[in-house]
């Protein structure tokens, strides 16, 4: 009898997203906190809400990103990015206090962070929490946070991340499982440590690790490292070649598809009928995308002032100042979009940003989200709520039960651990480092 594969899932706030940067408009999501007060963003009752809804809902984890460098446009700050969120492992140390089982992952940028303090910090968390902890290991495409970290004269973050990704798990694993300390020693190109460790594994043995990204980079890395992937969503024949790619690859690294969970950032947009739910769908998309937050995301393509266009007139005449050949495609398509749909600057930014993955009533949701696991695209999802808590809550109580009802979805936790949730096996440390 063929075993029902069940979905995973996970919840994320607006601004975390894939850190390959995979388009030059701002990652969807990114907007809803725009001009919020900062209070807004660092008030821990809003965190709590989304916690304890996630908990309720059963997911296996809660996402939290860490603020990027400070947006710069033209050469400036500018006001209508999101920018004053607090550090994300501290948040999630006092959330272990407010929850029993949700896993609570970290973004953690892999081009910063030193092996010791940042071992020490996400094993802090994974022992307050009894074994709840997770660290997304983000290897960012923006410069300037690639060009803080240099070897040789160039950057190199992704040979940094997997020697930062090395010696954090030399250093978890240099305790063995009977609670017996051992000197750990790691030199590599990026580090070259050697001591004690100052805390013992913890119940789940390490923190779980994910990763973002869909470059061949990033796949090999996650292959050979990762217990979890959080990839792009994309249409059902797609995911399921990038899906048995990404498992394709385990073997070579002497792991099993069962050690990599896929997991696909999606939006979720809710209708009592399929015409209310695409008739908020675009009410959504155009609160989100204001007049000015047009310009702004047309400026990012064509590279050049752009204050004085109105919204709700044509797009540029002129070609974008760039020599990238991808953004010039970009732009050619928006001006192709527009030209068919008879759309507006405004118009066009709404039709060709922002779409949200499921739009739906809550039954053709939870339908959609079972095929997409069921037909072997993806592992689970992790849900960025456009509307954070609200949105959260809308989905734990009207798609949640059906899926349960399908045996798509859990009914209780039945572990407290991350690993637990996601169906992962318990690290052993190399026989040498026992």
């Amino acid at each position: 009898m063929t075993v029902r594969r069940r979905l995973h899932l996970a919840v994320a706030p607006p601004g975390a997203h894939d850190a390959e940067g995979t388009d030059p408009v701002v990652a969807p999501g990114t907007e809803v906190w725009a001009g919020a007060p900062v209070g807004t963003r660092l008030a821990f009752a809003s965190f709590e809400r989304l916690a304890r809804a996630a908990e309720r809902g059963l997911f296996d984890f809660l996402l939290l990103d860490e603020e990027p460098p400070l947006p710069e446009h033209r050469g400036r700050l500018h006001e209508l990015d999101a920018v004053g969120g607090p550090e994300p492992v501290a948040v999630l140390n006092a959330l272990a206090g407010v929850t029993a089982r949700l896993g609570l992952a970290a973004t953690v940028n892999a081009v910063f962070g030193e092996p010791y303090d940042l071992a020490r910090r996400l094993a802090t968390l994974d022992h307050l929490s009894a074994g709840r902890a997770g660290w997304r290991v983000a290897v960012p495409a923006d410069p300037r946070a690639a060009a803080d970290v240099r070897s040789g004269g160039s950057p190199d973050p992704y040979g940094r991340a997997a020697e930062l990704l090395r010696a954090a798990r030399r250093l978890w694993d240099s305790w063995s499982p009977e609670g017996v300390p051992r000197p750990f020693a790691h030199r590599g190109r990026h580090f070259d440590i050697a001591g004690e460790f100052g805390l013992p594994r913890s119940p789940q043995g390490r923190p779980v690790v994910i990763q973002a990204g869909e470059s061949e980079r990033a796949r090999e890395l996650a292959a050979a490292s990762a217990d979890v992937l959080l990839v792009r969503h994309g249409p059902l024949e797609a995911a399921r070649s990038r899906y048995a790619d990404l498992k394709g690859r385990l073997a070579a690294h002497g792991r099993t598809p069962g050690d990599l969970k896929v997991m696909c950032g999606i939006t979720v947009v809710l209708g009592d009928t399929a015409a209310e739910a695409q008739e908020r769908a675009a009410g959504i998309r155009r609160q989100r995308i204001t007049p000015r937050y047009a310009l702004y995301a047309l400026e990012r393509i064509w590279g050049t002032d752009l204050s004085g266009y109105d919204p709700d007139g044509p797009l540029p005449e002129t070609a974008p100042r760039t020599r990238d050949g991808r953004t010039r495609a970009l732009a050619e398509k928006w001006r192709a979009l527009a030209g068919e749909k008879g759309l507006s600057l405004r118009e066009t930014v709404i039709e060709a940003s922002g779409r949200q993955s499921f739009v739906g009533t809550p039954g053709t949701v939870a339908d959609d989200l079972d095929r997409y696991v069921r037909e072997g695209a993806a592992d689970g999802f992790v849900l960025v709520p456009q509307v954070p808590a609200d949105g959260l809550e809308e989905f734990v109580d009207r798609v949640v039960p059906l899926l349960q009802e399908r045996g798509a979805f859990r009914t209780e936790y039945r572990g407290g651990t991350l690993r637990s949730h996601l169906g992962l096996s318990s690290p052993v440390p190399p026989a040498g480092e026992r």
